[in-house]
């Protein structure tokens, strides 16, 4: 007898199956190799963002970025005195130095965070307080709220010379854990030890480095900026 062509319906439904099983197998897959991807991206560029650090550092008789102002850790304050050395193309909104006009979102945007372009026109990364602010005064401040406003602690000019853990310091950091979820802060009490963040150290090298990993600081968070002992101190082992 000759064979009608074709799948039956018991064949077809067999193949759905299938392609639904591989589908289920591979998706997760390809959606970690795409993280992984844009974690690397963020890694190189908070490597660009070291370089541009070191260059500051070599014209300034080996200082660190200080304005006087105690939010410069900041992404949208300290990207300012950092402009020339990150071709950054961004100008700075008169009179309003958290706005810019023309920014390209270059190496300051990590590409997995969805918050900074609405929310922090468009930086992801902290500079630590402790690059700007004297270790005495650092280890005086025991709460997140210290670092922003209307807190004013006092600025003070800090050097190479001063870091006594460059490889265990972090100078930046993502502000949120991007590439996990949730995308949590470092100050949110209830979540802050979830997650991981790429971190730029004081020597140069970037790493990802799991939250829990992180020492806690004077505010008994994984917070980089109130790190004990400021500039003088580690952030992990």
């Amino acid at each position: 007898m000759r064979r009608h062509g074709g799948f039956t319906l018991i064949e077809l439904l067999v193949v759905i199956a299938i392609v639904a099983i591989l589908a289920a197998i591979l998706f997760p897959v390809f959606a970690s190799a795409r993280e992984r991807g844009r974690l690397a991206t963020c890694q190189s560029n908070l490597r660009q963002i070291g370089v541009a650090i070191s260059m500051y550092t070599q014209d300034y008789d080996g200082c660190y970025p200080n304005t006087n102002n105690p939010y410069l850790w900041m992404g949208r304050y300290w990207r300012w005195p950092l402009k020339p050395y990150l071709a950054l193309s961004a100008d700075e909104v008169p009179n309003d130095p958290l706005q810019s006009v023309g920014n390209t979102r270059n190496i300051l945007l990590c590409p997995s965070d969805t918050q900074a372009p609405t929310s922090y026109d468009g930086t992801s990364y902290a500079y630590s307080m402790s690059f700007y602010i004297d270790p005495d005064t650092i280890d005086g401040l025991t709460n997140f709220g210290a670092t922003i406003p209307p807190s004013n602690p006092p600025c003070s000019t800090q050097s190479e010379s001063k870091v006594a853990y460059p490889s265990q310091k972090a100078l930046v950091t993502e502000w949120l854990s991007n590439h996990e979820t949730p995308h949590v802060a470092w100050y949110d009490t209830t979540t802050a030890w979830q997650g991981a963040r790429a971190c730029l150290f004081a020597d140069g090298h970037v790493k990802y480095v799991r939250t829990t990993a992180i020492h806690p600081g004077n505010d008994s968070l994984p917070d980089i900026n109130l790190t004990h002992g400021g500039i003088t101190g580690q952030d992990v082992d």
